[in-house]
């Protein structure tokens, strides 16, 4: 994999053979404490892909607590902060790890085969480090989508259908383009963390692949006591026109009502019974050029509740997969001709006391010669399939032109 000088290129072995970086770099994982990114130094690390087996999320679990970060009650306050021990670690799951937790078909093969379905890697403090530097020219080719605008639509027209027949209510469907590159691609992953809106804007890097985010969206966090989703639905150019429609939309609300009320769903699985509120309903906001509607919803933890459980509860995230859920991911899988790879996923921090992980809209990947990005919407009988084909293009828009260095 060509990374220029980056650290992927200076990784060696450390205790019980996990691998260290032998040097402190200025650390740009999504959620990341903005206090401690300069000072974080990875100690150790664990992937999983479905031919591995076993539970990925209770895997995970057990694999923090084995490094200090014990996650098994989040209702729990918790302990100091040791400045010498664990200070947090990434935690990044796929959108296809999400469907297995869940018993989903898989779906088409991951277009980046080099990307494990889930990641964790777990820091601690060091001296204050700096950005690797690096000299390659970055070079980025052409795009190659994945369907056409007409397939794309004809997906649109299938989904309609479904929602006819009573399969569904709300499907959400992802298309994907991939592009050559040569140099070094984190400089270009990282300026996504620049784009305006993206509250989970970083990277997460391994062996042979790499992840840049410039998402919007919480997918879950954990922050006073209480569990936070803030579910992102309905999109409009980024104008006083746009924005006057997207308020003015009956579709776009019933769509935004539907996966909120799934996410209220899905939270009261794991929360204190009566805890579950909606605490803001369609707010408008703005990402890049473009508005979009965005609803809190929080609930406190049950006692006992792990990460594990959460994990279960929440992934796939409900605004990019559907209504039911199940039945959402099933057209999904048959519809969909590339897998979701980094998109629609998870990606953040997580500590005892605090977790902040974002839905991986807004997401590139790359693997040794390609940069890989995914773009899509939610489908309701409402939908006009060459309106979701345009509304695609917009939100992958500003992430490409970011890539390209525009």
């Amino acid at each position: 994999m060509v990374f220029g000088k980056s650290t992927e290129r200076m990784r060696q072995n450390g205790p019980d053979g996990v691998e260290t970086l032998p040097r402190t770099i200025a650390v740009d994982v999504p959620a990341a404490p903005a206090a401690c990114r300069r000072t974080l130094v990875e100690r150790a690390r664990w992937q999983w892909r479905p031919a591995d087996g076993g539970d990925p999320a209770a895997l995970a679990q057990e694999f923090l607590a084995a490094h200090g970060l014990p996650l098994h009650d989040l209702a729990r306050p918790a302990a100091g902060h040791d400045p010498a021990g664990a200070c947090g670690a990434a935690l990044y799951v796929s959108a296809a790890a999400g469907a297995a937790l869940l018993g989903a078909p898989p779906g088409a093969a991951n277009p980046v085969p080099a990307l494990p379905e889930v990641a964790v890697v777990v820091y601690g403090h060091g001296p204050a480090g700096a950005p690797a530097a690096s000299h390659a020219r970055w070079r980025l080719g052409g795009w190659a989508e994945s369907w056409t605008p007409r397939q794309h639509a004809d997906a649109v027209t299938a989904v309609r259908a479904a929602i006819g027949r009573g399969d569904v209510y709300q499907v959400n469907l992802v298309g994907h383009a991939a592009a050559p590159y040569t140099g070094d691609p984190l400089p270009a992953l990282g300026r996504l963390a620049a784009l305006p809106g993206a509250r989970y804007g970083g990277t997460l890097t391994g062996p042979g692949w790499a992840i840049g985010c410039a998402s919007p969206e919480t997918l879950v966090e954990l922050a006073d006591g209480r569990l936070v989703t803030r579910p992102i639905k309905g999109t409009r150019p980024a104008t006083a026109a746009g924005r006057a429609e997207l308020l003015a939309s009956a579709k776009e609300r019933a769509e935004h009502v539907m996966i909120v009320d799934l996410e209220r769903n899905d939270l009261a699985r794991i929360a204190r019974t009566g805890s579950v509120r909606v605490d803001e309903l369609f707010a408008v906001r703005r990402w890049c050029d473009l508005w979009q509607a965005e609803s809190t919803v929080s609930a406190a933890p049950a006692d006992g509740l792990g990460l594990a459980d959460l994990l279960r509860a929440v992934c796939p995230g409900g605004s990019v997969t559907g209504a039911p859920k199940l039945a959402a991911l099933a057209h999904i899988a048959a519809l969909e001709p590339v897998g979701r790879g980094a998109s629609m996923g998870a990606l953040g921090w997580v500590a005892p006391g605090r977790i902040d992980l974002g839905l991986t809209i807004r997401t590139a990947a790359v693997d040794a010669d390609r940069v890989h990005v995914w773009a899509g919407g939610g489908i309701t009988w409402g939908s006009d399939p060459d309106a979701e084909v345009a509304e695609a293009a917009a939100k992958t828009g500003p992430v490409r032109a970011a890539l390209a260095g525009r």
